[in-house]
């Protein structure tokens, strides 16, 4: 008789957010695979708890060599409980893999419920939240990163990623160039921690105030794109940031703002005033 795969939420900041599941489960589980055995001693120490099973690592850089291992345990009936280290297994975490696998064998695949960064940031970032789409991490390399949030640029819904505190600056500046500077978005860092703090704002201030310096984890909400309200044409577009950069506005803040009002990537608008600039150029060049 198969096993049952239990995926254990664990506390995201505060050692009481801990569902009371989760220590019943670690005390009765025949496996326990964690992505940090150091922090799974800190939980179990902390809810005084003690393991009785057989305690492995199940982290990212042995994940596919772990799970033939586990799904092995489950087919011979043990319970093998995963947690990480914050929040939901699989949830850009280890664990996919792993249920996967369970599920192509045919073996329970259960949850003990348990706090969400994505849901808790969503949640306090006073962004819309009817409907929302998980990003998780962007790529390390700047071009990657642009490129992948320009697939996104022009999403209704809510976006909501996670980030490392030493790129927070670089992602926002690209989300900003993506999105546009006036695109709201909220920055959560140590959520349910001593030092939670959410930063709401439009995404070019959001940007200038990263370039400091951010500690924490960061889970990053951002508006989605609006609505167009009415269709422009190439021409009108560059005529209305012309128009800006006359009463006085820099060319960068102007296409932002146009591309805002027409619902636009900022980066549709750049291109249509490059290519009447180039126009220009090329018909100036043709004059007798």
């Amino acid at each position: 008789m198969n096993g049952i795969l239990v995926l254990a939420g664990t506390p995201i900041g505060d050692i009481s957010d801990a569902p009371p599941r989760l220590a019943q489960e670690l005390a009765g589980a025949d496996v326990v695979a964690a992505e940090d055995t150091r922090r799974l001693r800190r939980l179990t120490q902390a809810l005084g708890v003690q393991v009785g099973g057989r305690v492995v690592s199940y982290f990212e850089g042995n994940e596919a060599a772990r799970t033939p291992e586990l799904v092995e345990a489950l087919v011979g009936g043990a319970r093998v409980v995963l947690v990480t280290d914050a929040g939901m297994p699989s949830v850009s975490d280890p664990g996919y893999r792993l249920v996967a696998a369970a599920v192509e064998k045919d073996i329970k695949v259960t949850a003990v419920p348990g706090p969400s960064a994505v849901l808790t940031a969503l949640a306090l970032s006073g962004l819309p939240v009817d409907r929302f789409c998980f990003e998780g991490f962007l790529p390390r390399k700047a071009g990657e990163r642009l490129s992948r949030l320009r697939e996104v640029a022009d999403e209704r819904r809510t976006l909501v990623y996670f980030e490392a505190p030493h790129r927070l600056d670089d992602t926002l500046a690209a989300m900003a160039e993506a999105f546009g500077t006036v695109r709201r978005a909220a920055v959560c860092r140590e959520l349910t921690k001593t030092y939670e703090e959410v930063k709401r704002g439009p995404l070019g201030e959001l940007a200038a105030w990263a370039a400091e310096g951010v500690r924490g984890e960061i889970t990053v909400v951002v508006e989605g794109a609006p609505e167009k309200t009415e269709q422009l044409d190439a021409a009108e577009l560059v005529r209305r940031v012309q128009v800006r950069e006359e009463a006085g506005e820099r060319r960068k803040e102007a296409i932002a703002v146009v591309a805002a009002e027409a619902g636009l990537p900022k980066r549709e608008v750049f291109d249509a005033v490059v290519a009447a600039k180039n126009a220009a150029r090329a018909g100036a060049s043709q004059a007798p």
